[in-house]
Formats: structure tokens, sequence, C-alpha cells
């Protein structure tokens, strides 16, 4: 009982709240939107082996984002560009760690959306 407030304090303080899992079927729930290089949460944790379904969107405007989790050593290999109409994602970490979350898109001679702050951590606890 401890450890299950204890996680749920550390999601509402790291995330914002964003995660929530399900006692029904046990999947932990993630909002994420991108916008002018920025992601919020910027920081999700979530639980080792538990499915995860993440649901990803932008906000409006004309700027293209697309949102990358590369971590295929420890089960999540997220590539999907976004859009204002939210797209889901489904994987289940199979590794503890620190993971970073970010925006690949980049015009040439200019600093990318990476570079200008649109990144965030996956962070996978026990």
């Amino acid at each position: 009982m401890m450890r299950r407030l204890l996680f749920g304090l550390m999601v509402a303080a790291t995330a914002g709240g964003a995660l929530a899992q399900d006692p029904k079927d046990g999947i932990q729930r993630v909002t994420i939107v991108g916008g002018s290089y920025f992601f919020k949460p910027n920081v999700i944790v979530v639980k080792v082996n538990v499915p995860v379904e993440l649901l990803a969107s932008r906000e409006s405007g004309m700027t293209p984002h697309n949102l990358i989790i590369q971590a295929p050593d420890a089960g999540v290999a997220v590539e999907l560009d976004l859009a204002a109409e939210p797209k889901k994602v489904v994987f289940t970490p199979t590794k503890t760690g620190k993971y970073p979350i970010y925006c690949g898109k980049k015009l040439p001679f200019i600093a990318g959306h990476r570079e200008r702050g649109m990144e965030g951590i996956l962070e996978v606890v026990p």
C-alpha cells in the first residue's frame, strides 16, 4: 500500500499527474502534447514490464513536430509525427532507466527543435 502511494506521489510530482494506471486492465495511460519547442509533460514516469498507452498530439499551428523515444534495448521504439488529432502508441518497457524524449524536426542551418528545448525524459522505474 505504501509503495503504491509513494509511486502515485512520484508520478504526480514529476509528470504533472499525466500518468494513470487503470485498475481494471493495468495499463498505464499517458497523454503528452507537443508545441512551440516543448512537451507537456516533459517527464513521464512508468513502471517496468507494465504496458503503456501513450496518447500524443500537438498544439494547433503550422510547425510540424514529432515524438521520438529510442530505447530498443528497453522495449521502447517510438517515432510518431504529431497532429492536432491525438495518436495512440502502445509499448511495454522492459528495462529500468531514463530515456530521452525529443522532437527530431530540423531545418538546414538552424537549431533543431530538440536543441531549442523540445525534449524530455521517459523514466522507467521498478
